[in-house]
């Protein structure tokens, strides 16, 4: 086997690594702040059908985190394995902010999560709320760090590249807040957060149509609603600026996610193509259909703005084009998508006709997948888009790979393909199951005793 096959398979390897930790990572973050706003709601309102939601999304959560720790593990040994020259290079950028997310992940949410899961009657109220918020709180610091380091790949910043080829940091704080890195964190919170309305939405429709009067089911369907109204347009916001961002840091990516090979003819402006089959070989779309002049509109805020084209670049510093423009209609139509549900919920509910929606409800069960599906069309625009770089401009992909035989790495793919599909799909049945049951007010005796509610009777933790 030839060295392109053996990073191709590299490639493969950490694309499929990370394709099912970013799912999993997302839904923990976004589930951490659901169960944070769940117990508070208890507390605040007093109300049992908060508890026992809380109780039925906590199962939830603890499934998820055990699936979710083997594929984090497994993509940071790889890093060793198959990427030891992106390593040896800039080991003293990334290996700090790894190490962070590692001490914060087992410090913060570790370290909590076991008062959080097991503590609701054996703790006093406010130090179990305590223990959910930190573990809420670690899911996001563990974010921020992840996204730090991979947003610093994306447009380096704050170092100097020593005589040996290898980056050393001069300022932290310019190598930890980069200029890609506010909008992609703010991005992807966000984006993890309308995964979990998504689905949490989707389940409560379910048993919605089943039972229109369950009590839990409206609340849960209903504070998904209320999510996906105010995230989603917010996450327009959000992708508008970070596209921003993106144009003036990566113009390549940008060309290839709008599919622009050629500027445009003088006095017009980028068109919106809607739909095109991007010709690598050739340099051109094919079947392209297009509005003129309406893609400098979200691109400049103009009618007559430009961007950089893909044949202002050598072939060898070109992205795979189909890939990044088809990724980025599918996260952008899914949004679209998600905008929509929401003010149909809104209508709805001014109407007093949310729990009787049975076509919204039947969308939101069929939407179930989708806030996770956009981040996963996302996350493939921003590394495939990055091609073929993997520190953007400065490290070729091709010079980051280990010295290793192809073999090897795809013995290893092999194995990692299947542990993953048979644990995602383990873990995929117990989630169904646990969620075809409807949750209850008294979920596993979700009511804990008065005294322990009040504090009362009840030494300290």
């Amino acid at each position: 086997m030839s060295p392109e096959t053996t990073l191709l398979l590299a490639r493969s390897q950490f694309a499929f690594t990370i394709s099912f930790h970013i799912v999993l990572a997302a839904f923990t973050l976004g589930l951490a702040q659901l169960l944070m706003v769940l117990e508070g709601l208890w507390l605040w309102r007093k109300q049992p059908v908060w508890l026992g939601l809380w109780r039925y999304w906590s199962k939830v959560f603890a499934l998820n985190v055990a699936v979710g720790i083997v594929t984090g593990v497994v993509m940071e040994f790889s890093f060793g394995t198959n990427w030891s020259g992106l390593a040896s290079r800039t080991g003293a950028v990334l290996g700090p902010m790894l190490y962070m997310e590692v001490l914060v992940a087992f410090f913060l949410e570790a370290g909590f999560m076991g008062v959080m899961l097991f503590g609701m009657n054996k703790v006093r109220p406010w130090i179990h709320f305590m223990a959910t918020c930190i573990v809420a709180l670690g899911s996001v610091f563990s974010a921020f760090w992840i996204l730090a380091a991979n947003s610093w790949m994306q447009t380096p910043d704050g170092y100097l590249i020593g005589a040996d080829g290898r980056f050393r940091p001069v300022d932290w704080w310019a190598v930890i807040i980069n200029p890609s890195f506010p909008w992609r964190m703010a991005h992807m919170v966000v984006a993890a957060i309308l995964g979990t309305a998504c689905l949490v939405g989707a389940c409560g429709a379910w048993h919605l149509l089943r039972d229109a009067r369950h009590p839990a089911a409206r609340h849960m369907f209903s504070i998904a609603m209320w999510t996906l109204l105010i995230m989603a347009p917010l996450q327009v916001v959000l992708g508008d600026l970070h596209g921003e961002n993106t144009r003036d840091r990566q113009p390549v990516k940008l060309a290839a996610m709008e599919g622009s090979w050629d500027p445009p003819l003088p006095g017009h402006g980028e068109p919106m193509r809607l739909f095109a089959l991007p010709d690598m070989a050739e340099r051109r779309n094919h079947y392209e259909l297009a509005i003129p002049d309406i893609g400098s509109l979200y691109l400049r805020h103009n009618l007559q703005g430009t961007i950089h084209s893909l044949n202002q670049y050598p072939p060898d510093e070109l992205p795979w084009v189909p890939l990044v423009f088809w990724a980025f209609r599918i996260m952008v139509g899914l949004g679209l998508l998600m905008v929509f549900t929401a003010i149909a919920g809104l209508v709805a509910r001014l109407r007093g006709r949310l729990w009787q929606a049975r076509r919204l409800q039947r969308l939101m069960v069929v939407m179930a997948p989708a806030g996770f599906f956009a981040m996963l069309a996302g996350w493939m625009v921003t590394e495939a888009g990055r091609q073929p770089w993997t520190v953007y401009g400065l490290v070729r992909t091709s010079e980051s790979i280990s010295p290793v035989a192809p073999h090897f790495v795809l013995g290893s793919l092999i194995l990692i393909v299947t542990i993953y599909l048979a644990l995602f799909g383990l873990g995929l049945w117990f989630l169904l199951r646990l969620l075809a049951r409807p949750p209850t007010e008294d979920e596993e005796g979700a009511e804990p005793d008065v005294a322990r509610r009040t504090g009362k009777g009840e030494t300290d933790a």
